[in-house]
């Protein structure tokens, strides 16, 4: 039952987050969509070999962390959670892709440069992701995906979908609350239970669905989502927006890392 509890706290501890006001929260979330969609384009856009090219992607979340006040061990924790995913995807690499090359005095296969590569771009793109919830929230998300001309049905579908996770979560404690009520004795719920349980789930998740959208049409609910009022896109949106974009492209194209380097060493000269 705690692990339930658990998913509870996990699903709304973003929205409270949205809810602090903080430097990063009061940004428009527009600027706060395209600045990490943009991000995200350029840090997956990055060669496989090239782990070098990923570090100054790094700094984006780090001052979003800092400048947010957002708890780090909360958010890194639900990327952990992602982590076996990702390695069973990029794991498979050295086994196919064993040319060695030389780093120094290091050899290192392709495959373990590209099992790396995955596994850093795959992690900052999680977190990137987390950070834009727990600043902007659902509700101004779906505000900010409106105004790029989203079709309103993905978004309200992405609303729905994200709000009724809690909803069925909430069923799912219910019933193994009353489970563990009508057999006191049992450490957790019995394998010969499974289907049963499964299938009263499915059908108290379903009755839950109509009496929700029973109460949303008799709120004069018929289809559209209402955002509320749209904030105004000031200056410092604008520079946000503009200032990160143009800091991941120029980390795109050049690989800063390496020219810092080679300026240090002598090699490269301004």
């Amino acid at each position: 039952m705690s692990k339930i509890a658990n998913s509870l706290y996990n699903i709304r501890l973003l929205n409270d987050l949205a809810n602090k006001n903080t430097s990063i929260h009061n940004i428009h979330p527009l600027a706060k969509v395209i600045a990490t969609v943009i991000y995200l384009i350029m840090l997956t856009s990055c060669g496989r070999y090239e782990i070098s090219r990923l570090l100054p992607y790094i700094f984006y979340p780090v001052l979003i962390f800092a400048f947010a006040e957002l708890p780090a061990v909360p958010i890194l924790k639900r990327v952990l959670l992602v982590e076996p995913l990702i390695i069973g995807i990029g794991i498979l690499n050295p086994l196919f892709d064993n040319y060695t090359i030389n780093i120094g005095d290091f050899a290192i296969s392709r495959g373990w440069i590209t099992f790396f590569s995955i596994f850093i771009k795959s992690s900052m793109a999680i977190v990137a992701s987390l950070l834009l919830v727990a600043t902007t929230g659902m509700d101004k998300m779906a505000l900010a995906l409106r105004m790029l001309k989203i079709p309103k049905i993905f978004v309200l579908q992405l609303l729905l979908t994200y709000r009724y996770i809690s909803v069925l979560i909430e069923e799912v404690f219910k019933m193994q609350r009353a489970y563990t009520l009508r057999a006191p004795g049992q450490k957790g719920i019995h394998i010969s239970a499974w289907g049963s349980f499964a299938g009263q789930l499915i059908l108290r998740a379903f009755d839950r669905a109509q009496r929700v959208y029973q109460a949303m049409s008799l709120r004069g609910f018929t289809g559209e989502y209402n955002t509320g009022e749209i904030p105004k896109f000031m200056f410092k949106d604008f520079a946000y927006m503009s200032g990160w974009s143009l800091f991941f492209v120029i980390a795109r194209i050049y690989n800063i890392p390496m020219l810092i380097g080679l300026f240090f060493t002598g090699v490269f000269n301004l």
